[in-house]
């Protein structure tokens, strides 16, 4: 097996090129892989599309890259905290393609598992199907661009004729993830929430860079334990436990309340 370890960040994205599509780990900022995301940054690589549920918060996450101009679109199924990223398209200067969030999770599952599409309910009757919702303002208010319709199809449901929409899966040029832990050979483990988006933008990226906060040696993690197998992960970098976590919003008692 192939030692897919490399010595730095910066050395594991050296070759990500501007234009490329990137699938890209995180769930609100849990599991966000900002070593990566900052490296990328440092080098300079922009025009990029972007395939990843949130964009971070303004000043951490992909939040860096988006407030950089680096960002050329974002798919992506909540705008969230990010008010740069929501001025940015409303301005025109950003495009976005606004898609379900489970209706996102398996285009990218389905891209790394080689279907090219599916059919779903989610989206029926609403402008995910019927095309017109916004992708790019023309900073006037007015809509320069706008999504296409889809194909929509009849099957039978338990005897019921039902509705479904046919969503296109996703393959990106390169994946950008954070694990909890991995070996030398790509497999990797994920803590928690972080478990959510993660392995999915893994599998959609034709190379997949991981930043894991422990490396370990081939056969330290009990192979049932493996969330992702390696053949999905194809370089990875230890980033260690101190790494910066973020909390999107925190909240907490005073000691009165408590």
């Amino acid at each position: 097996m192939i030692d897919k370890t490399y010595s730095s960040a910066a050395a594991a994205v050296a070759d990500i090129p501007d234009g490329a599509s990137l699938a890209v780990g995180g769930f609100g900022l849990s599991g966000n892989p900002i070593a990566l995301i900052e490296a990328l940054l440092a080098q300079g690589t922009g025009d990029l599309s972007v395939v990843s549920n949130n964009c971070g918060v303004d000043d951490w996450g992909l939040g860096v890259l988006l407030r950089a101009k680096r960002i050329r679109k974002m798919t992506s199924s909540y705008v969230g905290e990010n008010k740069e990223f929501e001025r940015q398209f409303l301005s025109g200067e950003l495009e976005l393609e606004l898609t379900p969030q489970g209706t996102l999770a398996e285009k990218l599952r389905a891209g790394g598992s080689g279907i090219a599409a599916f059919y779903t309910q989610t989206g029926v009757g609403t402008q995910v199907a019927e095309g017109g919702l916004p992708r790019r303002y023309d900073g006037s208010g007015g809509v320069a661009v706008a999504s296409p319709a889809k194909d929509v199809r009849t099957f039978d449901v338990h005897g019921e004729p039902k509705e479904f929409v046919l969503e296109e899966a996703i393959r990106t040029d390169f994946s950008l993830v954070h694990a909890l832990r991995g070996d030398r050979h790509g497999n990797l483990v994920f803590n928690k929430a972080a478990r959510n988006f993660n392995p999915l933008a893994a599998m959609a990226g034709r190379v997949c860079i991981a930043q894991v906060e422990e490396l370990v040696e081939p056969g330290d993690i009990d192979p049932d334990a493996v969330h992702l197998p390696g053949v999905f992960v194809h370089r990875i970098i230890e980033v260690g436990t101190d790494i910066d976590k973020r909390i999107e919003r925190r909240t907490v008692r005073t000691e009165e309340e408590a």
